[in-house]
């Protein structure tokens, strides 16, 4: 009997992923484990293991097909031969689609009216609370008519419902209403204007928008349409961290590992996060919660010819500069070879992003949604300085200084927070001695 094999859940939100490599052909011999499928999520390259041992029958799918967790991607034989395991597949396919199961849920839904929002997915904009009382009073939020913004469904929303008699009770009708005033709405894959022409005036190619690229578009306009960004930039004198990364780079490397300023920015960032727990946070506009995370995951973009990742270092305020140095260089390379699971690149509670092996003197960073804030940092360079030495006298000398730019969402922090935060990330890398005590 033919068994078919579908694109099984590949974690947390995920749910597509393109076929970048098939590693088997059919009338293969697999044992179960082994990969016979390499697909490229938004977050990264996925090996796909054999449910079972048997022969590889039938490749449903194609190297650069898109395809849905769920979609079968292969057929492997039971205990019947090739034509048996194709039928078997065929039936499947017509079952899915058979007009009598088709029937079937026309007449059902014809029994049952359903709203333009009930055939919408996703959740119903509405509290926890507000959630809670609908479970205990046996409502449906799908039926009831909302009074809040964006169409949101209030407690008092639930209570007229459930007061009205069963027979009385109207499906909602949910109109587009205008978002609360600060939350702009975000509909991905919503309405856009129709782009011209381009090619009426000369040669163009289409390159498909896939995999990561196409995670980070999704990705930057849903942080750009929901938080309202604020950018805060400073500069640090880095003359004696530089000198103490120059002294030590080589010991660190006989381990194994790399030691560069975004080292130290981890370090200094946790510093600052514990001092002012609400950048180590996500907003939750639901329930109208500011979620403060006890945990420290720090995330470090990096370049890669896929395209920008944000890998995360877990519990990054229990490791030494050392650790964390050996840490950040495996898992960058990790990355850029396409290697990173999945579990390497989520859970991150603050981002740091260094282009300053690029050049360029500021930038204006992105936040990775959900997170609060994130910090930006420039090519450090030689400038004079004017400052005071030990006698108080006002000198001029040259001081290694490194651009600072963070941003942060103005709904959850503010504006003299940002101010203290990025104090206290300046104070750490000024003095490599600061960073030290937090070993």
């Amino acid at each position: 009997m033919a068994r078919s094999f579908e694109l099984p859940d590949l974690g947390e939100g995920i749910h597509e992923a393109e076929i970048i490599e098939v590693l088997v052909s059919v009338g293969d011999e697999v044992e179960e484990g082994d990969n016979v499928l390499v697909a490229e999520t938004d977050k990264a390259a996925v090996e796909i293991p054999s449910p079972y041992t048997a022969e590889v029958t039938d490749i449903e799918v194609e190297v650069g097909q898109i395809v849905n967790t769920g979609d079968v991607i292969m057929i492997f034989s039971g205990e019947g031969d090739q034509e048996e395991v194709q039928e078997e597949a065929e039936k499947e396919r017509e079952e899915k689609e058979s007009p009598e199961k088709v029937e079937a849920v026309e007449e059902e839904e014809k029994k049952t009216p359903v709203s333009s929002e009930e055939e919408r997915k996703g959740p119903i904009p509405a509290s926890p609370a507000t959630r809670r009382l609908a479970r205990e009073l046996d409502v449906d939020l799908r039926r009831v008519p909302p009074s809040g913004d964006a169409g949101r469904v209030t407690s008092e929303d639930v209570r007229a419902f459930a007061e009205q008699p069963e027979g009385e009770r109207e499906p909602a009708e949910r109109e587009a209403r205008p978002p609360a005033e600060g939350m702009p709405e975000f509909i991905p894959g919503g309405h856009l204007p129709t782009l011209p022409d381009f090619s009426q005036w000369g040669e163009v190619e289409r390159v498909p928008l896939r995999s990561v690229r196409r995670a980070t578009a999704r990705q930057m306009a849903l942080s750009w349409s929901q938080v309202p960004h604020v950018n805060h930039q400073d500069e640090v004198d880095i003359t004696e961290l530089e000198r103490f990364r120059k002294e030590h780079k080589a010991e660190i490397e006989e381990q194994g590992g790399k030691l560069t300023p975004t080292v130290f920015a981890v370090k200094a960032v946790i510093v600052a996060l514990k001092k002012f727990p609400r950048f180590n946070a996500s907003l939750d506009p639901e329930s109208e919660e500011i979620i403060l995370k006890e945990y420290y995951h720090i995330g470090v973009a990096v370049d890669t010819e896929r395209g920008l990742l944000v890998p995360v270092i877990r519990d990054a305020d229990q490791k030494s500069i050392t650790q964390l140095s050996i840490e950040l260089y495996e898992l960058a390379q990790r990355t850029r070879e396409g290697k990173a699971s999945l579990d390497d690149l989520q859970g991150g509670t603050f981002s740091i992003t260094n282009i300053g092996v690029l050049g360029g003197k500021s930038f204006f960073p992105i936040i990775n949604f959900p997170e609060v804030a994130i910090l930006g940092m420039a090519r450090a360079q030689w400038k004079p300085v004017i400052r005071k030495n030990e006698d108080g006298d006002l000198i001029t000398e040259p001081r290694y200084m490194l651009p600072l730019m963070m941003a942060f969402d103005h709904r959850v922090v503010d504006g003299a927070d940002a101010a203290r935060f990025m104090n206290v990330v300046k104070e750490s890398l000024k003095n490599p001695a600061n960073l030290l005590f937090t070993m």
